[in-house]
């Protein structure tokens, strides 16, 4: 577990104690992304970063989902 502070600008994370399949990422030192949209964000805030494989994971599902639209 981080402090969003600590995260690197491109870091994804999810946000502690916030619905499991969110996935952010660090727009900048005070803003994160979430589906393309920017959200403020405190630099204390508790999350915790993913690894290569979750976002691995992350992306998979949503071209997965994606795919399942033009069907």
């Amino acid at each position: 577990m981080k402090t969003f502070q600590e995260l690197q600008i491109g870091d994804y994370f999810r946000i502690e104690d916030i619905y499991a399949e969110s996935v952010y990422r660090k727009a900048s030192d005070s803003q994160c992304s979430l589906n393309a949209g920017l959200q403020p964000i405190r630099p204390e805030t508790r999350v915790i970063p993913l690894s290569a494989r979750e976002i691995a994971e992350h992306f998979a599902k949503k071209q997965e989902f994606l795919n399942s639209l033009k069907r």
